[in-house]
């Protein structure tokens, strides 16, 4: 290699220090004017020591070794080593490709496609009905004309008014939960129970078939309500403790209900142009199909829209635990409005059946006893819960925002956290999910009560069917706004099942861990995933 080798020696490692004493600024600040007296004296063994410390892949310490040529090393690999660098803690994953925070893939891309395509149907039917509306205005009978006025005068007025009071409610109950996160969980647990069980006392005082119909449903609800507040009276404890940590940080992030403004703006218009084209149905081919498609329509746009609060809340709160940042509430949005719209459109199709699967599964876990049949049947609706819980449930969407997972690789990750942390039954026991879906109920049954006791004085035939639709309304607009701490208490599990020793987390779900562990604290009735594994 002749003479030329000590020179390029030199000048490598002459770029090495100034590359190591550039990271040592970095990490150290300013290195002392004695170190340096002591590093020129020592000239050669800080030639060595520089030699040493290059990368066992770096071109000048191969070709000096074995004269051969290697491929560019990974990034990972070309990291120096360094005493004061300190490394990122890198998330649990069992899948052999990499994770990143800033994944820029389309997730899910078939429901994307599948809900964009609903969508554009979805609005030019709208427009059509809309035009149908206007046209028997103009053009029709007048019986046609006198029907539609009729419509419009008296149950259009209704339904603006109800998505309006739906919108401030849902901020009412917002902030309220998260200022007393204790008492409002309470509250909410037991004034669903008398708001439904007063709307349905109202619709049958009125003595209508179709208005008793609803109210019994009302009253029925407004039981199983009151039932089921006595079941979970030993759970609240704990859960207003885990509502209340996961809601601390939303006070680092002012802006965090921005993006709830404008689903609730958006939704809003929505609902005001859905409600004109369900009035010019009434004009087109088969108007109860027609309705009932729309209806369709809107529970999986609405519910599209709060898994879109959802995500864009989880990615800020997630990566406030996982990596101390403080996110744009303004990029997070977008993202899920883009990149992790396409989990969002296939868990607002799933989850929700999943869910009501769920309550099917905990009635015949009840009830099975020691009849044979029913308790066959037990069994075979725990092994589908079983499956269905590991490849699809409401807790993925924390790893979607966070990771840009899919829903279904987003669900077995996060399943398999809880599993390795053993967590499953405390987040089988939390009934946020429940609390929420309470509150759209709640402002649900106040919508039917001021809608049927306006509607009795001015139209009655239109009682019970604006009193559905109110119901429905209320409810969907509801949720959205509730999207909000239903995801801090979603981040707040996952997060802890990810890296428990983290600086941000109490000891609050491993003194729960160590009840349930003891047996001084047992979970009754579990969805079936534990009691089947004991079989």
């Amino acid at each position: 290699m002749g003479a030329a080798e000590p020179v390029v020696v030199e000048k490598g490692n002459e770029n090495e220090g100034v590359a190591t004493k550039e990271e040592e600024d970095l990490e150290k600040g300013e290195v002392g004017v004695e170190e340096r007296k002591v590093q020129s004296n020592d000239h050669e063994e800080s030639h060595l020591a520089g030699f040493h410390r290059l990368n066992p892949t770096n071109p000048l310490r191969i070709v000096i070794n074995s004269s051969t040529r290697v491929a560019t090393p990974s990034p990972a690999q070309s990291q120096p080593s360094h005493p004061h660098t300190r490394s990122i803690p890198t998330p649990l994953n069992q899948h052999p490709h990499p994770v990143t925070l800033n994944s820029r893939r389309y997730t899910n891309r078939i429901s994307l496609f599948l809900f964009v395509l609903h969508m554009f149907i979805a609005v030019a039917l709208v427009c059509f009905l809309v035009f149908k509306g206007v046209q028997g205005l103009i053009q029709e009978s007048e019986s046609t004309k006198r029907k539609e006025k009729n419509v419009i005068k008296y149950f259009l007025p209704q339904v603006e008014a109800a998505s309006f009071m739906s919108i401030i409610l849902a901020f009412i109950w917002q902030g309220a939960i998260r200022k007393w996160p204790t008492f409002m969980l309470h509250f909410i647990l037991w004034f669903t129970f008398f708001m439904s069980l007063a709307a349905g006392v109202l619709l049958i005082c009125f003595q209508k078939p179709a208005t008793d119909g609803v109210g019994v449903c009302f009253i029925a609800f407004a039981i199983g309500n009151g039932l089921y507040a006595c079941w979970v009276s030993h759970r609240i404890k704990f859960c207003c403790k885990v509502l209340s940590l996961s809601l601390q940080p939303v006070s680092k992030f002012p802006d965090l209900n921005k993006p709830t403004y404008h689903v609730l703006g958006a939704g809003f218009l929505w609902i005001s142009l859905w409600i004109l084209a369900v009035i010019g149905a009434l004009n087109f081919y088969f108007p109860p199909l027609v309705i009932i498609a729309l209806v369709l329509s809107l529970a999986w746009t609405t519910e599209v829209m709060r898994n879109v609060v959802n995500i864009t809340v989880s990615r800020v709160v997630a990566l406030y635990y996982l990596r101390g940042m403080q996110s744009s509430i303004q990029f997070c949005f977008l993202r899920a409005l883009t990149r992790n719209l396409g989990s969002a459109c296939l868990g607002s199709l799933f989850v929700p059946a999943i869910e009501a699967l769920r309550i099917v599964a905990r009635g015949l876990n009840l009830l099975e006893g020691e009849d044979e049949f029913m308790f066959c049947c037990a069994h075979c609706c725990l092994r589908v819960m079983e499956s269905i819980f590991r490849n699809g449930n409401g807790w993925a969407y924390v790893q979607i925002a966070a990771y840009g997972k899919g829903f279904v690789m987003a669900s077995q990750d996060t399943w398999a956290l809880f599993e390795k942390e053993n967590m499953v039954s405390i987040v089988d026991a939390d009934i946020t999910s429940s609390i929420c879906f309470l509150t759209g109920v709640c402002s649900g049954s106040i919508c039917v009560i001021v809608v049927a006791a306006w509607t009795q004085k001015v139209h009655k035939s239109f009682t019970a069917t604006l009193s559905l639709l109110t119901f429905f309304i209320g409810y969907l607009l509801t949720r959205i706004a509730m999207a909000v701490p239903h995801a801090c208490v979603s981040c707040y599990y996952v997060c802890y099942a990810e890296n428990p020793d983290n600086r941000l987390f109490d000891k609050t779900i491993k003194d729960r861990q160590a009840l349930l562990n003891t047996g001084r604290d047992v979970v009754p009735t579990p969805r079936g995933i534990r009691r089947f594994a004991r079989t």
